[in-house]
């Protein structure tokens, strides 16, 4: 295991894609107490064989009612307690709703390699074995893979009515929810809020390349492992890069193949962490469906978590409103 090389500064900036918490090693989810008249439960996701936590909210007024439902994932270096707020004024307004932690991060387990060779004899599939979890890493075809299976889980939910789902993201998951609607037509809605949606900044520059490709051959040949828990790029702010998988990562690229899934992008005015017309603004002009672009003036990246929260939170909530509850019509 090694730490993470030198980043260069041009994706320092967009390594600050996260919700504004800190995450840790896997412990359990922070104690909740619901508000009054909502339901809270935790559950555990299976995405290829590792364990993710989840948390669940909705009305209680709702009990044994189909919902609409909204899954919520978090941006880079985030953690499903972080969402909460959220979640709870999504539930208040009616919607059934699932956060979840990617594996590795917060409550969730993480993948496990093999710490040495396995042994020779293995014919039954089964061995004893040290192995290494890995955890902390941002890995966005692993992450995208655990949003994509939180759909499939979330089909026999008693609650979920199954043809009115839709997704949130947000910043670094503002991506996710647009890659995973392109590849499962179930979800009917999304919304991104300053969003990014594309990752080729590590092979932008020669540089970048440079140290993509090195790290990735380093990884390929055992030379390297994964960085430690806890790696931190930028301040206090945790979660090491692997570089070789965000360079195939882009879902701007991906916003014109749900046509059929209604997209609102929301992003701030003075957005300090990537440039918008590369990001949101792009991916709304590629999209095919009922699309929306909303600009919150006066705020930075992170004003959305802070003074707009509760602006956006209504934002997201009419969107949802409009095309998991109400006929759908198109808003472009």
């Amino acid at each position: 295991m090694t730490p993470l090389m030198n980043v260069t500064t041009s994706a320092m900036l967009l390594l600050a894609m996260l919700l504004p918490s800190v995450a840790s090693s896997q412990t359990k989810p922070a104690a909740f107490t619901p508000p009054k008249g909502i339901t809270y439960r935790q559950e555990t996701i299976m995405s290829e064989g590792t364990r993710l936590a989840a948390e669940l909210f909705a009305l209680k007024s709702l009990e044994g009612k189909k919902l609409p439902t909204i899954i919520m994932c978090h941006g880079w270096g985030g953690t499903a307690a972080a969402l909460r707020p959220d979640a709870v004024a999504f539930a208040q307004a009616g919607y059934l709703v699932v956060t979840f932690d990617y594996r590795g991060w917060g409550a969730s387990e993480g993948r496990v390699i093999l710490a040495k060779p396995a042994p020779e004899d293995r014919t039954k599939g089964r061995f004893t074995a040290e192995v290494i979890e890995i955890r902390e890493v941002v890995d966005p075809l692993e992450q995208t893979t655990d949003l994509l299976n939180v759909i499939h889980w979330v089909q026999k939910e008693p609650q979920c009515d199954t043809d009115r789902i839709g997704l949130w993201g947000s910043s670094y998951s503002g991506g996710h929810v647009v890659y995973a609607a392109a590849r499962d037509k179930r979800v009917k809605a999304t919304v991104s809020q300053v969003p990014a949606l594309n990752s080729r900044f590590v092979v932008q520059t020669a540089e970048a390349r440079s140290q993509t490709y090195r790290e990735a051959t380093q990884r390929a040949r055992g030379e390297i492992g994964y960085p430690e828990p806890g790696a931190k790029v930028i301040g206090n702010l945790r979660g090491a890069p692997i570089r070789e998988k965000l360079m195939n990562y882009a879902p701007v690229d991906d916003a014109d193949k749900s046509s059929d899934c209604a997209m609102l992008f929301i992003l701030a005015e003075k957005e300090e962490l990537f440039d918008n017309q590369a990001h949101g603004i792009k991916a709304h002009a590629r999209a095919k469906g009922p699309k929306k672009l909303v600009t919150i003036p006066k705020i930075s990246h992170y004003g959305v978590y802070r003074e707009a929260r509760e602006q956006a939170q209504k934002l997201a909530v009419d969107w949802f409103d409009t095309y998991l509850k109400a006929e759908r019509k198109a808003d472009k």
